[in-house]
């Protein structure tokens, strides 16, 4: 009887491998050759799952976007509670989410020159300030945000907040400890709160 292949199971073994490969080495120690014998694949086999290398990076991007989704738990929460959660969520304030973040910057600098990753990133952004808009308006609507500051600058200082935060915590941690960035977002959402 021939054996059953999950190849779904297999495309995430092999961006589980080239995930571990590009937090180790950095994205040049992702080549089609390392990422082959990672995951005991011959080389050319690979492409049975990812017709390049551009499709395997792309799927490990969007892994890297996918941790940084799951970490926000936003069940019943609105307003300023929810707009508290997804900031926190956001921020590199524990390992796993450091090595999400050293992979995203990876990410961010390769989408300078790939359109099809900027576009992807540019995606993810529009969804996170989207998300952001609409507590900024129930935290409004609630009568807990009361500050006469316009949402949009509030939203791009949220954002500027915690991207500055994981590429400090990569390149200069002394200088975004956790303590240090709930410090900056609570005096951020304590302004938020008075007219």
């Amino acid at each position: 009887m021939p054996k059953i292949i999950d190849h779904d199971q297999r495309r995430r073994d092999i961006v589980d491998v080239t995930w571990d490969l590009i937090v180790r080495g950095g994205i040049e120690a992702a080549t089609m050759r390392e990422i082959a014998a990672a995951a005991g694949f011959a080389n050319g086999a690979l492409k049975l799952y990812f017709p390049s290398k551009e499709d395997i990076i792309a799927a490990t991007y969007e892994r890297a976007l996918d941790m940084m989704r799951q970490y926000v738990d936003l069940d019943g929460l609105r307003g300023l509670a929810a707009l508290r959660e997804i900031c926190v969520s956001s921020m590199p304030i524990d390992e796993e989410r450091i090595v999400a973040g050293r992979v995203l910057l990876i990410f961010w600098q390769m989408s300078l020159a790939n359109r099809r990753m900027h576009d992807k990133y540019l995606e993810h952004v529009r969804e996170w300030r989207g998300l952001l808009h609409r507590f900024l308006a129930e935290g409004r609507e609630d009568g807990d945000i009361v500050t006469a500051t316009p949402d949009e600058q509030i939203v791009d200082e949220i954002v500027l907040l915690n991207a500055g935060a994981n590429v400090m915590s990569l390149v200069a941690g002394e200088f975004s400890t956790v303590e240090l960035q709930h410090r900056h977002l609570e005096s951020l959402l304590d302004r938020l709160t008075r007219p």
